[in-house]
């Protein structure tokens, strides 16, 4: 059951346990695969107002530039550690996409992130891309034994499909040992039609991933989902009457992954909705994605403070079943 804390400002952000996490967990992860975390490696007034927000998670990854070392310098200046969850991330391919799960790769990587991050321990530590060629049980050893060594608490994949998650998984109960709790794969309102990187992105939206949503519900396991406004689809900026003027707002990974069809009637609706409710399209959208019955958290980032209190404030908005069918393309009526 979510626990609820009412910060400065009057809202309320939500948080949630996820097994082997220290303490709770708030249901948006600030985000820092972007400037100028990603670049100069500065940014603490930003993750100072987060924190201020209630946001006491923070989104990373080994691949994401200077971000490691810009969250790092923070939690020691600020003095810190002791208040938030870092999630990071290891084994991400090569750049020719050499696939890199293996002890060494992960362990080198921890060493790394660690250094960078100025703390022994990662609270949530993912596996970024998985290697169908590796057991996974393979990878079950390696994170338990880490676990074990203190290093890390909960772990897990970053684009792992549910059914490498739930083989590994079926590895860790059979041989009494700790099972991934926690997955971070592309999930929001959007349909990431094509994987936007390489390298195996793998998204659960849309109508082909019902069975993949459907196993998350049975499974209740935590879902951190990342590009749940469809990187910039639903920003507010991009408008469905004008798709040919979406590259101007969203990047070519993001125009490769969301620019078709119907995540442009998807935005078509989201606009319709808002206007109909006073609020703002990526208020709807991130609504939306609270509303599923997944145990969802959501990666977002942005470099405005202002637009991180409409999305807290998003979490509470309520949409009923009829909405949510309509936003996702399952209702055809108009509202």
């Amino acid at each position: 059951m979510d626990a609820h804390k009412m910060d400065e400002t009057g809202l309320k952000m939500k948080y949630a346990r996820i097994p082997y996490v220290r303490q709770e967990v708030s249901r948006i992860f600030y985000g820092t695969a972007s400037p100028p975390f990603s670049t100069s490696g500065e940014g603490k007034e930003l993750l100072d107002a987060m924190l201020e927000l209630g946001i006491n998670a923070f989104d990373t990854a080994r691949v994401y530039g200077n971000a490691e070392t810009a969250l790092g310098r923070w939690m020691d200046e600020r003095g810190v550690r002791e208040q938030v969850i870092i999630l990071s991330k290891c084994g991400h391919p090569d750049t020719d996409w050499t696939k890199r799960i293996s002890e060494t790769e992960i362990r080198s990587d921890f060493a790394q992130s660690s250094a960078c991050l100025r703390t022994g321990y990662i609270d949530i530590y993912l596996a970024h891309r998985d290697d169908a060629d590796v057991p996974a049980g393979d990878v079950v050893e390696i994170f338990n034994a880490m676990h074990a060594e203190g290093k890390i608490g909960a772990f897990g994949g970053s684009n792992w499909t549910h059914e490498r998650i739930e083989e590994a998984n079926e590895y860790a109960y059979k041989h009494d040992m700790i099972p991934f709790t926690v997955s971070s794969p592309n999930f929001g309102l959007a349909e990431q039609v094509q994987d936007m990187w390489g390298g195996g992105g793998i998204g659960i939206s849309g109508p082909s991933h019902q069975a993949a949503r459907n196993w998350y519900k049975k499974q209740h396991m935590p879902v951190i989902a990342y590009s749940s406004l469809g990187r910039g689809l639903f920003s507010g900026r991009v408008k469905s009457e004008k798709p040919e003027a979406a590259s101007e707002v969203m990047d070519e990974f993001a125009m490769k992954g969301y620019a078709y069809p119907d995540n442009f009637e998807r935005l078509r609706r989201c606009e319709k909705v808002a206007e109909r409710l006073g609020v703002s399209v990526p208020q709807i959208a991130m609504a939306w994605l609270f509303s599923q019955k997944l145990n969802t958290f959501a990666v977002v980032s942005t470099g405005k403070p202002k637009r991180m209190v409409e999305n807290i404030k998003a979490m509470h908005l309520e949409l009923d079943e009829k909405t949510l069918g309509y936003l996702d393309l399952q209702e055809e009526s108009d509202k």
